[in-house]
């Protein structure tokens, strides 16, 4: 597969930063500061070879906390090691402030493909909610997995729920939580809901706590020490908080994001009343997909959307997009090779799009998709 293909570039990035935090986890700081570096080289060539991305404010976020870990870890290597009283509560809430993301991703649902079952739910759980509490006497979800296959909208669709609610969005990953100090990081989760919940109440406006590869943050490892599970066990103690009768006027929810839900216990997975399969896009939404991602492009007349998103089953939402943009590439190059760049390029054909295909094979495999669907017939909650 091409190293420009987004999805690649994505999982690559992600591989790094999972990897830095159980280096980290494992007190392998040296390994843990090489990795989050390479997590922010692959990120940073993400946003130069997609300026258009919609996800690139998200990865620009994830930047800046990887660096920051890394400044962490780099005065950790240089000096002794504080105790957790000498640190200062105020630092944790400028940290936690640092998490809002101040410029969200400028994506709405109309700007996702299929995916209807998912934003149905989506719908009753936050947006009909936010807009109608009064509606709900009972009570609504406050806590939503999402999982599936990489490359198929996780991020995307969190981050337009955000846009449609007009609520704050606050981005969670392991770089951001993980700690040093024994005790430090479990006050860190504490803090996080505090602030959401301070947020709601101060802005009058819904908060989304969105945790990314929640699996490698949350999940079970067989190297786990007290630390981790007291941070785990005060995340499930502040997520059943959210359900508390008091909170009803604090609009915080928690969208959790993952590739891997079997890395999850079951004790965590039942604290998410609503656990959502985002699968890879049906023949409708991969039409759909075309659709949106040739809109500004001219086809020629021997193009047949219809055809090309029967061609494409078993890509993701990701690789649709790459396939796109290899078949417009190939006329931009015939372009400037036949007329140094004068004039404008032919139309994409048909021809154009057929040997994109062969030259990118889907990024998911059938028995990876197969895991996906067991592990959704067991715990599937919409």
């Amino acid at each position: 597969m091409s190293s420009n293909s987004l999805p690649y570039l994505e999982n690559i990035a992600r591989h790094y930063a999972v990897q830095a935090v159980m280096n980290d986890r494992e007190g392998n700081y040296g390994e843990a500061v090489k990795n989050y570096k390479n997590a922010i080289e692959i990120l940073t060539k993400i946003i130069q070879l997609y300026p258009e991305n919609p996800l690139n404010t998200i990865y620009k976020e994830w930047i800046k906390q990887y660096q920051k870990r890394i400044r962490d870890l780099e005065h950790f290597r240089a000096s002794p090691l504080p105790s957790a009283g000498s640190v200062r509560e105020e630092s944790y809430d400028d940290e936690i402030e640092a998490l809002i993301v101040r410029e969200k991703p400028k994506v709405r649902f109309s700007d996702v493909a299929g995916l209807d079952e998912v934003k149905r739910a989506l719908y009753e759980s936050i947006i009909y909610p936010t807009k109608r509490p009064d509606l709900f006497p009972l009570g609504w979800p406050r806590a939503i997995l999402l999982y599936g296959p990489p490359g198929c909208g996780k991020t995307y669709i969190a981050a337009a729920v955000a846009n449609e609610i007009d609520g704050v969005f606050i981005h969670v990953d392991a770089a951001s939580i993980m700690s040093k100090w024994l005790g430090e990081s479990e006050r860190k989760v504490a803090l996080l809901f505090s602030k959401a919940r301070e947020v709601s109440l101060r802005d009058s406006k819904p908060v989304i706590i969105f945790i990314d590869e929640v699996d490698s943050l949350f999940g079970t490892f067989s190297s786990e020490i007290g630390g981790e599970v007291r941070v785990r066990t005060q995340f499930l103690k502040e997520m059943d908080g959210l359900q508390d009768k008091g909170n009803e006027q604090k609009l915080v929810y928690v969208i959790a994001a993952t590739n891997k839900p079997w890395k999850l216990d079951e004790a965590f997975i039942r604290r998410f009343q609503k656990r959502i399969y985002v699968p890879l896009p049906d023949r409708e939404s991969r039409r759909q997909l075309l659709k949106l991602y040739t809109s500004s492009l001219k086809l020629s007349s021997d193009v047949n959307l219809d055809e090309l998103a029967d061609s494409l089953d078993g890509y993701t939402a990701s690789d649709i997009r790459d396939i796109v943009m290899s078949a417009h590439l190939r006329t931009v190059r015939e372009f400037f090779a036949k007329n140094g760049g004068s004039g404008d390029p032919r139309p994409i054909t048909k021809e154009d799009f057929v040997e994109a295909i062969k030259e990118r094979r889907p990024s998911v495999n059938r028995e990876l998709v197969k895991v996906y669907e067991t592990w959704d017939s067991k715990f599937k909650a919409v």
